[in-house]
């Protein structure tokens, strides 16, 4: 497994994300700097408005940076052009939202083999049987042939891992992957991150839900674009 800066999966540096609005400069992000350590799990939480979504969104590469520096294993994300990253993100990362994004006239097998195909991992029957043991790792290969529309919200986020998995990466970013659950399926999706840190993923989680620091490694409290504590073990 390759690491970035300083033996760490994730190295963000003095980030900084500025966005017009109304004409005046508004900062999302205001020198953001942390890392993360191959395996590890980590929780961002903070109010509506703290800049956690703009967080994930940079360390993806799906918005570009003001200043600073963002590494992912081994890559300088925002170095990369654009042909480049849409590939790296797909090889190297899994993201998780919490609208789940599924294509709704594809199959839940088809919504998760189209990720491969779109890295040109896609192999006839062997991305099938992938996509299925994925499905079943989520008690969801009963379903593989449905459309999404055809199964409950909680099932749509366990696709929406399922995907996020397919291309074997090694950090997975989840976007409020609970926010639209109810409290007894969100358990089901914690229980399933949890699993993943035990098969040597990295996880960045970001959530407002407090409850979150209960079950991470480590907590990141964001307020008003910045981190305003690093807090190691939440417990």
């Amino acid at each position: 497994m390759i690491e970035s800066q300083s033996g760490k999966m994730i190295a963000v540096n003095n980030l900084v994300k500025t966005y017009q609005s109304g004409g005046q400069p508004f900062d999302a992000l205001r020198s953001i700097s942390f890392n993360v350590s191959a395996n590890e799990y980590i929780g961002v939480i903070g109010k509506s408005g703290a800049g956690k979504t703009t967080l994930i969104n940079m360390l993806s590469g799906v918005d570009q940076i003001t200043s600073g520096q963002v590494y992912v294993n081994g890559t300088e994300v925002h170095r990369l052009k654009d042909d480049q990253l849409a590939l790296w993100r797909g090889l190297n990362l899994g993201v998780v939202y919490q609208s789940f994004h599924l294509l709704p006239m594809l199959s839940l097998i088809d919504n998760i083999t189209l990720a491969m195909d779109f890295c040109g991992t896609y192999r006839h029957g062997r991305a099938e049987k992938k996509a299925l043991e994925l499905l079943d790792s989520v008690e969801l290969a009963a379903h593989a042939r449905k459309l999404p529309a055809e199964i409950s919200g909680g099932e749509k986020q366990r696709v929406a891992i399922a995907r996020a998995l397919i291309n074997d990466p090694a950090v997975i970013l989840a976007d409020e992957p609970t926010g639209r659950l109810d409290s007894a399926t969100s358990e089901t999706i914690y229980t399933i991150f949890t699993d993943l840190i035990k098969r040597g993923k990295t996880i960045v989680m970001v959530s407002h839900d407090r409850t979150l620091a209960d079950r991470v490694d480590r907590v990141l409290n964001l307020e008003d674009g910045k981190i305003i504590n690093d807090g190691g073990d939440p417990r």
